[in-house]
């Protein structure tokens, strides 16, 4: 099986052009429709990994329909191999259960690693089996650390199998 990889959207992928590089603004019209910019060198990565053999997911808890996501990165030249929002994560993590669980939780879909900003999304991945990578603000060396940390978990996992 595939090593599977997601992003977060919001302060991840979605950033400000105030505060980070970003990827050139779409075409009118789309730039009206798609107003989030993507942070610099998101579709090169995205496509860098599905070419290392790696199935990348976004997994947020933005209620974007799936259908939104997939038409605006693909204004990109970007394919994800799913995608998990807010209402999936509710109708298939959540169910009835009376415990809350964290709003993300990518080893219930069979993520290896998941990037998010948030602390408290990177703080629970200890406690609830799963690896993630905390993406802070402006890093022009992003797209590498994270190559770098999934090869490190594709071998912890191979060699565990």
């Amino acid at each position: 099986m595939k090593m599977r990889v997601s992003f977060d959207l919001d302060e991840v992928l979605f950033v400000s052009p105030n505060t980070h590089k970003t990827e050139p603004e779409l075409r009118f019209p789309l730039n009206k429709i798609y107003k989030e910019r993507l942070r610099l060198g998101t579709p090169d990565l995205i496509n860098t990994l599905q070419s290392m053999g790696y199935d990348v997911w976004i997994y947020t808890s933005s209620y974007r329909s799936e259908k939104y996501i997939s038409r605006l990165f693909r204004c990109y030249g970007v394919r994800f191999d799913g995608i998990v929002n807010a209402q999936r994560h509710l109708k298939e993590v959540q169910r009835n259960r009376a415990q809350t669980l964290p709003q993300k939780l990518p080893n219930y879909y069979r993520i290896s690693l998941h990037i998010d900003d948030e602390s408290v999304v990177c703080t629970q991945a200890g406690r609830y089996g799963f690896n993630a990578y905390q993406l802070q603000a402006q890093d022009d060396d992003w797209k590498e650390k994270i190559i770098e940390r999934a090869e490190q978990i594709k071998k912890r996992e191979f060699r565990d199998e």
